[in-house]
């Protein structure tokens, strides 16, 4: 006698279902769009560009196109998970009318949906998405708004324009991005050939810009610190912040002076570093070592602040090492008199990388046109997506839901499924009553329903 196991030998299945619907917590991404009067924004951002009547508005096109990306696709195919669900995500265009829109933006065009982003995320802002800038004021210092600089390596498998060897041996692009911390809100990004140099300050401008331009009055009348690793410490980008009246703290180079400097401070000068609950840390210690370098060259009142861990069994060894610990320098012109405090801010660009992993999750990973152009916009659409997200889990989830993870979130809610049905000339989304987090999604369309329209 046979005997089949597993749990496939207990299901039939059938393909008869009616009104099923799969993804559908990201049709939330799109209703946020539509309801702070992003997708309106990006309508009229393109209105100049468009060659011709269609029944697809480009800035439709665009927002399904930065929902299909934060949903966790990653080429223009990937548009048919939502064009085969007329019922719950509309009439979404084929692949062709999207490249067709892509095709059509360019630098101008470009420009204009940098503002209407702009204009969308301060709509966003009023209304309740606005970064949560209390630490500020617990610690007795002015609202913040930091935002944090950094570049990544993508890789190209074919032949692509402006791909070239990188310093780490591979090949590709060399983009350069901005988030703004607290929210991983993505300010700005620039795509740049693989050879760009990591250190370029005129890079470094541009993308401070950018990121400055998408801020409301509110933020640019508080207090401003820019973040970078090593490669944001160039004289001309300090004093581009000092002119801009910008705090700066960038990761700064460990010569030779400065080794020697740190290996002369007495033990009694360093101070353990402290943990973001404001315990402190038990192998690593700060100190100031300002005035035993010569900082001259830099913008007055530049501090230099030094910090040693302990290297434990597995760590990689470097060139950069003392006497068992690792050491690491950081330049900034904040007044700050803890410099545990400085430290522990400064160390907060880390998050950065976790922004840019994001951003590889929703379509970064591979450029998929043959046109630098082109994936130029496909970049600015990426960042887009992650603004949908981050700006959605500000206005529609609430406590430890605005910090899920993108797979988090896309596990738990993005990716849902539900049954569509219709009563008294209404659609109604069922979602399956024992998945445990049906309520969570149910809730958040119920809070999206609940904001103020846009006006005018």
């Amino acid at each position: 006698m046979v005997q089949h196991e597993g749990l496939l030998a207990k299901v039939d299945v059938r393909a008869d279902g009616a009104g099923v619907a799969g993804h559908v917590g990201s049709a939330l991404l799109a209703g946020v769009a539509d309801r702070v009067g992003l997708t309106r924004a990006l309508s009229v951002a393109m209105a100049p560009s468009r060659r011709r009547r269609s029944a697809h508005d480009p800035g439709v096109v665009l927002r399904d196109l930065a929902v299909m990306l934060a949903d966790g696709g990653d080429c223009l195919a990937d548009l048919g998970a939502f064009r085969d669900q007329p019922d719950l995500f509309g009439n979404v265009c084929s692949d062709s009318t999207a490249f067709r829109v892509i095709d059509s933006i360019d630098q101008e065009c470009l420009a204009r949906l940098r503002d209407a982003v702009a204009v969308g995320r301060a709509r966003a802002w009023e209304i309740g998405a606005r970064p949560e800038r209390s630490l500020a004021r617990w610690h007795n210092r002015p609202e913040r708004t930091v935002i944090d600089i950094d570049a990544s390596l993508t890789t190209a498998y074919s032949e692509k324009e402006q791909a070239h060897g990188n310093f780490k041996g591979g090949y590709g692009h060399h983009p350069l991005l901005a988030y703004l911390d607290g929210t991983g809100e993505a300010l700005a990004g620039i795509l740049r050939p693989g050879n760009a140099g990591s250190n370029t300050a005129s890079d470094h401008k541009q993308v401070l810009d950018l990121a400055l331009a998408q801020l409301d009055e509110k933020a640019l009348d508080g207090e401003i610190l820019v973040r970078a690793d090593g490669a944001g410490s160039t004289h001309e980008l300090c004093v581009y912040c000092r002119e801009g009246d910008l705090r700066f703290s960038f990761g700064f180079d460990l010569s030779q002076p400065v080794r020697e400097a740190i290996i002369a401070i007495p033990e009694s000068a360093w101070e353990r570093a402290l943990r973001r609950d404001g315990t402190e840390r038990e192998h690593s210690w700060v100190v100031e070592i300002t005035d035993h370098v010569d900082l001259s060259a830099w913008p007055e009142r530049s501090r230099l602040i030094a910090r040693r861990t302990t290297l434990t069994d597995g760590d990689q060894q470097s060139f950069a090492d003392h006497d068992g610990y690792r050491l690491a320098v950081f330049i900034t012109d904040q007044q700050d008199g803890d410099i545990r405090q400085l430290d522990l801010t400064h160390r907060g660009h880390a998050r950065v990388e976790d922004r840019i992993r994001q951003a590889k999750d929703c379509g970064l990973r591979n450029l998929p046109f043959r046109q630098f152009a082109n994936n130029q916009v496909w970049l600015w659409l990426v960042m887009l997506a992650q603004d949908l997200i981050a700006i959605t889990q500000q206005l529609c989830l609430k406590d430890q839901a605005r910090r899920w993870e993108l797979k988090r979130l896309r596990y738990r809610l993005l990716h849902q499924s539900g049954r569509i049905s219709r009563h008294a000339r209404r659609s109604v989304l069922r979602l399956s009553g024992s998945w445990p987090w049906s309520a969570q999604l149910a809730a958040a369309f119920a809070r999206l329903k609940a904001l103020e329209a846009p006006t005018g």
